[in-house]
């Protein structure tokens, strides 16, 4: 195999696949990335036998072929040369030399038939999203997915196809994230599916603001096409909790802020708040809040907000991280504060189709 390429291209190449390579295999061939040159493309790819990725460059071929190179060492070495075209050769063994400019590098590498195939998508459900809708709606809910590795179901977010919507839901128990997106397909595809954290993550990366992805759902895999880069992951297994029943009825209260606003008294006011009383108190009067932390052996903070209330005054407490946590995900200059009680969940609201709800804390 022999191919030249520019250094961005194999650069940016390497980027958009090493992340999936694991730290800490036991298989030294889940270390590597797959080179397959064909055409005037190579292909890379890397997977952890959960999650695989899969992305091509153009590139100047002049004999084609395959191997597998150690991924973050290749990468750290096109890292480092310089601006110009490398070439690359390697031979029957899988040796591997590179050649840019003055440089010189020579690494081993170990043979393509080594390497396990990411899965096959023939018999499947199929879905298409616009890019930016779906990297909009996982950065309004994967903060919530649990990372409480006993609850496994939770260790995703949850893609529910119903009624020509579909549906993402993250939560920890304690909070829950949720984005309706307008997808049409016929009734014969309705499907839920859990795609686990590292797959949402990576997802997060790939997607942009322009085109669709083309969503696959097969036998307990599912596979994102963007472009020309293919993310390929297995499903977690198992039902998801039912997270209607979570949500709230009808509030008594509705206060509407300015999310940046809030955002930054909250976290100003939540730097007095410790570890163990890990609580912000939200106190409501006539048009006004005041956001309050009072920790024993470290301090107090306080701060007031001028908003439109004209309920009954009453007072509630919320874990400052997981309040900031919506806050920091939106983009909306308004948010609404739906209550019912002291004891009630709150929930943040927007006006396009997304809601966050969160469990209060007692406040002694």
């Amino acid at each position: 195999m022999k191919f030249s390429v520019s250094k961005e291209k194999l650069l940016a190449g390497l980027q958009t696949v090493q992340n999936v390579v694991s730290t800490r295999t036991t298989l030294p061939i889940l270390s590597n990335v797959l080179l397959q040159a064909e055409g005037d493309q190579v292909r890379l790819t890397t997977t952890d036998l959960d999650v695989g990725v899969s992305g091509g460059i153009t590139a100047q071929i002049e004999r084609p072929g395959a191997t597998t190179l150690p991924a973050r060492r290749l990468a750290t070495i096109v890292r480092e040369l310089p601006a110009a075209e490398i070439q690359i050769e390697v031979d029957s063994k899988n040796v591997a030399s590179i050649r840019c400019g003055q440089s010189f590098f020579k690494i081993l590498g170990l043979p393509e038939e080594e390497f396990p195939p990411l899965p096959k998508f023939d018999d499947t459900r199929t879905f298409t999203i616009p890019q930016q809708l779906l990297r909009d709606a996982l950065k309004k809910t994967s903060y919530a997915i649990s990372t409480d590795e006993t609850r496994y179901v939770l260790n995703g977010i949850l893609f529910s196809f119903k009624e020509n919507k579909l549906t993402l839901v993250a939560t920890d128990g304690r909070r829950l994230a949720l984005v309706d997106l307008e997808v049409e397909f016929p009734r014969s595809q309705e499907v839920d599916i859990i795609v686990p954290t590292k797959a949402v993550t990576e997802l997060g990366r790939l997607l942009g603001d322009e085109g669709d992805v083309r969503l696959s759902v097969g036998e307990n895999q599912v596979s994102f096409q963007i472009n020309d880069t293919l993310l390929a992951s297995k499903l977690i297994e198992g039902n998801y909790p039912n997270y209607r029943q979570v949500i709230p009825g009808d509030a008594k209260e509705r206060i509407t802020l300015e999310r940046e606003l809030f955002l930054n008294a909250v976290h100003r006011v939540s730097l007095l708040s410790s570890e163990k009383s890990n609580s912000v108190k939200l106190v409501f009067t006539k048009n006004n809040i005041e956001i309050a932390a009072n920790t024993p052996d470290v301090g107090e903070a306080r701060e007031s907000l001028a908003v439109a209330y004209k309920g009954r005054e009453f007072s509630i407490a919320f874990n400052p991280e997981f309040l900031q946590a919506p806050l920091r995900a939106l983009t909306n200059d308004e948010i609404y504060l739906d209550l019912i009680d002291e004891m009630s969940p709150g929930v943040i609201k927007i006006q396009s189709p997304f809601l966050y709800v969160l469990m209060p804390m007692r406040i002694s």
